[in-house]
């Protein structure tokens, strides 16, 4: 359980045991942020030899900079932002017992949420009946949780919509930090981080933060969950006139008769037309690239189906339409009446000496047939966010200068900033680790990135390995099985997140690991704390490489793979098991071949997608799985009667694992009647109760049966 908050009054801040040596207690200002917090010795005190060589000015000097880095709060992690990623991080920081601290620049949790969706209609869908008791499986279809050990902070408590208003998020976020009792300073800005290096800090340097008021506070660590924020304009002449999805009316009164053209072609360009469809005289669309909807794409973040009305109305020709062009080339001139039109840019460049708007040249001056003709009352712009980079000092190296880098921030595929160690981008800004390919953008994908950059730290800081359950090797079938059907992480998060089986020696038992980065899995021993010795399988799910896409069918007929030896055709999502001798290098994984997730293995198994995703069929699922790894380890993973590890003993110089682990050591499962009887309609056993009585003449004594055998061979299915 999450354990039991002191409440803020009252709250210690510890140490951490990893970082060695004795703290100095200091109280903070009277401000009642901070109640009181520990700094290191070796931060407070100036050192003998620069005393000894100091003169009296430089003496003053360094006892002013010591004094100012003194008062500098420390926390061993720090989290900006108290949106969904920050809290759940927050959540797995004060279960683990750590000294972090949430900083929140408005008065309560998820503010993002109390402006956005602007129509307040969120797409994450709260399934809150799926059929299962099972936790973990439900997670799957639950969109807005995060994780806890508290089950009344289930999102379904909160609302029954299937896709809830945005304040049932805010009201969520809110329970969630209070009944935990994070750690939290609200109203506090942030508004410059910088670096400072010191041999002595776990990374080598520590991050400084500094708040609207001038207050600097000093991390370790640090995890940035702030989300993308500034919404992404657009430069081109008249740009000016464009009215921003932030800040227009969602009231549909305000649009009655209107004709409206949207710059974007997004969700929120679909909401915001969605929301105006039924008063206005028609709505354009344009943007550079075409639409891509979700259900062709699989990925969440394109267009979903609950606002894509206005390709019904496009598509059926209700005067309603979509166009493409790339926006920059584009200009927006404002008539004397106030109406808006569309010309590119270059017809101003070459008549510079027009004065009057309505002397502009247009398109339709040469072109009477142009389809942006029309005037327009307002223009729309909806293109979507990225990450506000204006706060982190240059030193920190976040932006790489790209396209893509001024959307997102530059990181590896572990979370950690490739330019500042020790700085990880939690939750939407983190998506550029799957963009376009999975849900790390998105709450049911994020906490789980979230969880897995939590390990990776209390492994490199605290000495605690990769959590992992070790089992012998007779249950590796059973362990794929339950994972595949069943876990959430693994699930959500196809083809970033990859359950790890490493094999121990003999492969007599394996470790089994959940949900680590496979990007990263060269430097799987370092990040983990485990080792990978004797071999490895590696569970992912995986779609059909050439089943989605904008311009694909979907739907066509025959989409589907039933056939067993057809398993690795299947396009819907699946669980594939990659099995290598070795773990792979970095060079290995820079030069997989194109479009696989990993290097190519040893071994590959595709289990058969299933329409129900229940892959538990005997024959269809589990066989097929078995033999295959039987192959990789070339042993036998069946289950046996003790009659047949008897048997065995006396006959053969390999035992199987089963008859190894347990009937040699008087474990297993003892012959009853009923599973006698299971045996001979199955065909494992013979039925020596029909031999007997035919054999058996009157006056006889009943013989003693003949060994029990069970052909190791067998292709039928033991227990």
């Amino acid at each position: 359980m999450i354990d039991e908050p002191l409440g803020l009054g009252a709250r210690s801040w510890p140490r951490p045991r990893s970082l060695g040596g004795s703290g100095t207690p200091r109280v903070s200002g009277s401000s009642g942020k901070v109640g009181c917090h520990l700094l290191p010795a070796t931060r407070c005190e100036a050192s003998p030899l620069l005393r000894g060589r100091m003169g009296p000015s430089g003496l003053l000097l360094a006892l002013a900079l010591h004094l100012a880095a003194c008062s500098r709060p420390h926390r061993d992690y720090c989290v900006l932002g108290a949106g969904p990623a920050g809290l759940q991080m927050a959540a797995l920081l004060q279960r683990a017992g750590r000294d972090y601290e949430v900083f929140e620049r408005e008065s309560a949790p998820g503010s993002f949420f109390t402006r956005y969706p602007r129509h307040r209609k969120l797409i994450s869908i709260n399934k809150r009946h799926t059929g299962k008791a099972n936790a973990e499986f439900n997670l799957r279809h639950d969109w807005n949780s995060l994780l806890s050990d508290d089950p009344q902070l289930l999102f379904r408590h909160y609302s029954k919509a299937y896709f809830p208003d945005a304040g049932d998020m805010v009201h969520y976020l809110g329970d969630f930090a209070k009944r935990l009792g994070l750690h939290v300073l609200y109203n506090t800005n942030i508004t410059h981080v910088t670096l400072d290096k010191d041999p002595q800090a776990w990374n080598g340097h520590y991050f400084i933060l500094t708040d609207q008021n001038g207050q600097a506070y000093q991390c370790s660590v640090l995890l940035v969950a702030t989300g993308l924020s500034v919404p992404k304009l657009v430069d081109f002449p008249g740009s000016e006139h464009v009215e921003g999805y932030e800040s227009v009316s969602v009231d549909p009164e305000d649009f009655v008769g209107q004709n409206v053209l949207i710059l974007g072609r997004g969700n929120s360009a679909f909401e915001t037309a969605e929301n105006i469809l039924g008063v206005t005289n028609f709505v354009h669309m344009l943007s550079r690239s075409r639409v891509r909807l979700s259900w062709a794409t699989h990925y969440v973040g394109d267009v979903r189906a609950i606002n894509n009305g206005l390709l019904d109305t496009y598509q059926l020709k209700s005067l309603d339409g979509l166009l493409e062009s790339d926006l920059e080339d584009l200009a927006l001139v404002k008539d004397s009446k106030g109406k808006f039109h569309i010309t590119l840019k270059f017809f101003l460049e070459e008549d510079k000496s027009s004065q009057s708007a309505d002397s502009i040249p247009l398109p339709q001056d040469d072109n009477d047939n142009f389809a942006m003709r029309v005037a327009y009352d307002r223009v729309i712009r909806c293109l979507g966010w990225k990450f506000n980079f204006s706060i982190f000092n240059q030193s920190l190296r976040l932006s790489s200068g790209t396209e893509f880098g001024k959307k997102y921030p530059l990181i590896r595929a572990s979370y950690e900033s490739k330019g500042s160690r020790g700085l990880f981008i939690l939750g939407t800004a983190s998506h550029s680790v799957d963009y376009r390919k999975s849900a790390g953008g998105f709450i049911h994908g994020f906490r789980y990135t979230v969880r897995a950059v939590h390990r990776l730290l209390e492994n490199r800081h605290h000495g605690i390995a990769w959590p992992s359950t070790e089992h012998p090797i007779t249950q590796l079938t059973s362990s794929i099985i339950r994972r595949v059907n069943e876990a959430s992480g693994l699930y959500q998060m196809f083809s970033v997140l990859a359950d790890i089986i490493l094999l121990k020696e003999n492969a007599t038992a394996f470790e089994y690991l959940e949900e680590f980065p496979m990007q990263m899995l060269a430097q799987l021993e370092t990040l983990t704390g485990r080792t990978a010795r004797h071999g490895l399988f590696v569970i992912n799910m995986e779609y059909g490489q050439n089943f989605s896409g904008p311009e694909k069918d979907v739907f066509y007929y025959d989409r589907s793979v039933a056939h067993i030896e057809d398993a690795w055709r299947s396009n819907f999502l699946h669980p594939v098991i990659y099995y290598y001798r070795h773990l792979p290098t970095e060079q290995d994984m820079r030069f997989r071949p194109a479009q696989w997730p990993l290097p190519r293995p040893v071994a590959i198994h595709h289990i058969v997608e299933d329409f129900l995703t229940d892959w538990t069929a005997p024959v269809g699922h589990i066989l097929p799985l078995r033999r295959f790894l039987e192959n990789c380890l070339d042993t036998d993973l069946r289950s046996f009667y003790a009659e047949s590890c008897f048997l065995f003993t006396l006959t053969r110089q390999r035992l199987p694992p089963f008859c190894q682990q347990g009937y040699l050591k008087m474990q297993g499962l003892s012959i009853t009647k009923s599973l006698r009887q299971h045996g001979v309609e199955s065909r494992l056993l013979k039925d020596y109760t029909a031999m007997e009585d035919s054999s058996r003449w009157p006056g006889d004594h009943p013989s003693a049966p003949e060994p029990l055998t069970q052909s190791p061979d067998s292709n039928k299915e033991e227990l």
